[in-house]
Formats: structure tokens, C-alpha cells, sequence
């Protein structure tokens, strides 16, 4: 009988051993982090994408939603909440970011710690966006274009189909929606004086208006478009390290122009000769406007969903917090899950309702597998070559697009 009780324990002992060693490596498969593989960038492998993403008080998880949403190990992220957001929202964020397995390996997400107010109608905007741009080169040698997104946008492509596009596009280009035809903006953009307290009041506070106003300048021709842009590594250097005065001149300029985020990269683009014919007349946004437009887009929905989808637009704006159309788009376009990053050819683990596929990786996260978005914006973008390969000038002042 104690032979019988040695061998029964014994034989408890190492199936416990078994099944111990058995959970054991189950629980590290799933919570071990991978090596990161090689981010090769260069002009022999596919585009990166620096993404500075913008935000104010309690944006934070709209933020982290939308950086799951454009994720990729080849890209930079720098995510930015204003002061006005609390320092516990901006640490939560960064938890949030680097509970993110391929985050935590790549190190390729920042969070902005000492945040800058941005005062919407004003120049702090710009001085914001050059920072960011600033940071972001001194992080990563690495990335071809800078995007600006907002917490209220969405992409309506994967970064695998943003990539593949892009790889057949020459990488000085910039996507500026731009024009010298002013209008209206003249007499109540530019020619007002405003200062914007953002950038130099330690707290938060509206632009005021000079009780003068100044002429037009004609040292230097003025364009407006869209504050969204994506922009090329090349022509931002040229803003921050500026070789001309150029880009300094119309800083202190517009640092005193209402709204000078819609002036200011477009008109300095315009009026550099050697950037001027680099300017793709796009911001690749879908956007519905009131008639006469507003201040803003109006907010899309799921009943806008089909014309969005086939816009063969890269991103959309603006959306509501938690409107069902985005939920709609993670399903239906990224093939997202819920707080998972979306899923490209760099992800290598196993597909179910429990397992971030993107929580593993292979040894080559260069490769990319566009999917059925990649046409639409592909014949999108071509079509935007073609028109600006047929123009010999892409920055034409009102007077010369009239005459022409």
C-alpha cells in the first residue's frame, strides 16, 4: 500500500509538472513581446509616414483609436493633446500606447509632455505643426511625408494601402489643396491684425483684433487651401531649417493672420521656385461642406458611408465621438478589431475574437498586401498626377488662372 501511494504520487507529481510547464509556456506565447524585425526606409522600399495627430481636453481615447486605426511599424506617431487636456489624460494615453505589443517593441509612438495651447483661430496652430514636424525629424531619419490628422478624422484606407500607392509617387510631391483666388478671405483673413495669446499667455484665451488693418502684402503672393496636408520630408526641412529666409519672412507674417494654418505652408510652397511645382492640388480628405461652407465640414454618418467609401479619399473628417459609421469603417474597410491595431501584411499571429493578430509579427514588416481601398485611391491619386503633370506652373496667381 505505501509502494502504491509513492507510485500515485509520483505520478501526480509530474503531471502537475507537465501542465504547470504546459500553462506556462500557453501564457508566454501570448505575453512575451517579440523582437522587432528591421524597418528598412530608403527610396528601394516602400514610403513611411510621420502622423502627427492633434487634440484637446478628453480626446484621448479618440486619439488612441485613430493611432490604432493608421498604425504601422514603418510610420512615426506623435500625438499631441493640448493644454487645455489634463496631464492624467495625457499619461493615460501613453498607457494606452504602450500597452500595444507592437508599440511597446518598435518604440515609434511619442506623446507630447509639455503640450502647447492651440488656439483654433489663431497662429499657434502653425507653431504647433512646426514643432511637431521639428521633433519628428530629430526622432526618425527615416520618413517621406508628414500628415496632420485631427482626433476628429479617420483613415478610409489600411496603411498597406496608403503605402503601396504612394511607393509609385515621387517622394518631393506635397498634397496641398491650395489657391491664390482669395475672395472673401482677403478682407477677413489677411488684412485684419490678430494676436493669438496662445503663444505667450500661460493660459487659455481667445485671439483679439487690432483696430487697424494692413493692405495686402505684395512682396510676396498669398494662397490659402486646406490646413489638412501632407507634406514631404524635403519641403519641411525647408521650413524649419529654412537655407532662404522665405519660410522666417511669412512665419511673422502670418504668426498676425486670422486662420494662418490655411495660409501659411501654402503660401510659402508657392512662392519657393524650387518648391513651387511639387504642389498636388489635393488634400486626399473626404469632406461635405454647408452651403455657403462653414467654419467646419459637417459631421459624417453612416448614411454618407457608401459615397465615402468610393471617394478614393485617404481619410475622412469630421466624425461625432463613437458615431456607428466608425465602427462601419473598422469592419467593413480596416477589418479592425476593438482596440487592436489593423491588421497588414507585418502581422503574423493567429486571426480570432481573442487574439490580436497584430500582437506578432514576422521577420519582415516591409512588405505589404493591399486590399480592395488600394484601387480606389490609387485611381484617385493617378488621376491628380495627370493633372499635375500636364501644368508646367502649379502655383498660378489668380490674374494668370484667368487669363489661361
Amino acid at each position: 500500500m505505501g509502494v502504491e501511494k509513492k507510485w500515485l504520487f509520483t505520478l501526480f507529481s509530474a503531471a502537475f509538472l507537465s501542465l504547470s510547464i504546459l500553462m506556462f509556456s500557453s501564457f508566454s506565447c501570448f505575453t512575451s513581446i517579440p523582437f522587432p524585425s528591421i524597418v528598412l526606409h530608403g527610396p528601394h522600399h516602400p514610403p513611411a509616414f510621420a502622423y502627427f495627430i492633434s487634440g484637446g481636453n478628453k480626446d484621448g481615447d479618440r486619439i488612441f483609436r485613430l493611432l490604432l486605426a493608421v498604425y504601422h511599424p514603418r510610420n512615426r506617431y506623435l500625438l499631441h493633446l493640448g493644454m487645455d487636456a489634463r496631464d492624467e489624460e495625457r499619461q493615460k494615453l501613453g498607457a494606452a500606447a504602450m500597452s500595444v505589443p507592437a508599440i511597446r517593441a518598435f518604440r515609434n509612438v511619442d506623446v507630447v509632455g509639455k503640450a502647447d495651447y492651440v488656439t483654433y483661430l489663431g497662429s499657434s496652430n502653425v507653431a504647433v505643426t512646426l514643432r511637431a514636424a521639428s521633433v519628428m525629424m530629430k526622432l526618425d531619419a527615416g520618413w517621406d511625408w508628414f500628415v496632420t490628422l485631427s482626433a476628429r478624422d479617420y483613415p478610409l484606407v489600411t496603411q498597406d494601402d496608403l503605402a503601396h500607392v504612394f511607393s509609385s509617387v515621387q517622394r518631393d510631391l506635397n498634397f496641398i489643396d491650395h489657391t491664390s483666388d482669395l475672395g472673401w478671405k482677403e478682407k477677413d483673413r489677411f488684412q485684419p491684425i490678430v494676436v493669438d495669446p496662445g503663444l505667450y499667455l500661460a493660459r487659455r484665451s481667445q485671439i483679439f483684433h487690432a483696430t487697424q488693418k494692413r493692405d495686402t502684402p505684395d512682396a510676396f503672393n498669398l494662397f490659402t487651401g486646406s490646413p489638412w496636408v501632407i507634406l514631404s520630408r524635403s519641403f519641411l526641412e525647408f521650413c524649419i531649417f529654412g537655407w532662404d529666409n522665405l519660410p522666417r519672412t511669412l512665419l511673422m507674417y502670418f504668426t498676425n493672420v486670422k486662420l494662418s494654418q490655411e495660409g501659411y505652408f501654402h503660401s510659402v510652397i508657392c512662392n519657393a521656385p524650387e518648391f513651387k511645382n511639387t504642389t498636388v492640388n489635393a488634400d486626399l480628405r473626404y469632406m461635405i461642406w454647408d452651403n455657403p461652407p462653414k467654419m467646419e465640414p459637417l459631421f459624417l454618418n453612416v448614411s454618407v458611408y457608401d459615397q465615402m467609401a468610393e471617394s478614393g479619399a485617404a481619410f475622412a473628417r469630421q466624425f461625432e465621438v463613437g458615431d456607428p459609421v466608425l465602427d462601419m469603417i473598422d469592419r467593413k474597410i480596416l477589418k479592425r478589431g476593438s482596440n487592436h491595431a489593423v491588421p497588414g501584411a507585418w502581422c503574423s499571429g493567429r486571426r480570432s475574437w481573442w487574439v490580436d493578430p497584430c500582437s506578432q509579427w514576422g521577420e519582415d514588416v516591409n512588405i505589404l498586401k493591399p486590399g480592395p481601398q488600394a484601387k480606389k485611391l490609387e485611381d484617385s491619386v493617378s488621376s491628380l498626377l495627370d493633372d499635375w503633370s500636364s501644368h508646367t506652373n502649379q502655383c498660378l496667381i489668380a490674374s494668370e488662372d484667368t487669363q489661361d
